[in-house]
């Protein structure tokens, strides 16, 4: 899985370690132990309809690239309609969330700086089986989404 080369490493489509999270598909692109602190990066799969709630990071700022679908991003106060190629940056302390438009599934790339915030994923996720949307028989605990998000300084306002 992915190669490293020296202190580089790559990974393809489908080769992170994959996990489901509230009914999307993420891929671990890199962690903090891969960047030495720096950044993490994850690919995420959403269906189509799939909203994240409002919400504030207290440590991390997010970087989104989208790589297929149309979304909608709030970001403070500006609303951002976003299709493939557009680049949104959503600073730490500021309220943002986002929606997968349309009858297709969306797939994005998210970096947040400084790492470590990757590992919430990790904590209120379930490894997936499969690189593909998790089936409805995958339920997500919220109890232990909420435990996460609260060491993580994630602050859900709706």
């Amino acid at each position: 899985m992915g190669q490293q080369l020296n202190n580089a490493f790559a990974f393809a489509r489908d080769e992170g370690k994959a996990y489901w999270f509230l009914g999307t598909l993420l891929e671990m692109k890199a962690t903090a132990k891969d960047t030495d602190g720096a950044f993490g990066m994850i690919e995420s799969l959403h269906p189509a309809g799939y909203a994240t709630p409002l919400h504030v990071h207290q440590n991390e700022d997010e970087v989104f690239y989208v790589l297929e679908g149309e979304l909608t991003f709030t970001v403070g106060e500006k609303t951002i309609m976003a299709k493939p190629g557009t680049f949104l940056y959503a600073p730490r302390g500021i309220a943002h969330m986002y929606k997968s438009e349309g009858t297709v599934p969306s797939r994005i790339l998210l970096m947040v700086t400084p790492a470590g915030f990757e590992q919430f994923f990790v904590e209120a996720s379930v490894p997936a089986d499969e690189y593909k949307l998790p089936p409805d028989t995958v339920v997500p605990d919220m109890d232990k989404l909420m435990a996460a998000a609260q060491k993580y300084g994630i602050e859900i306002q709706g």
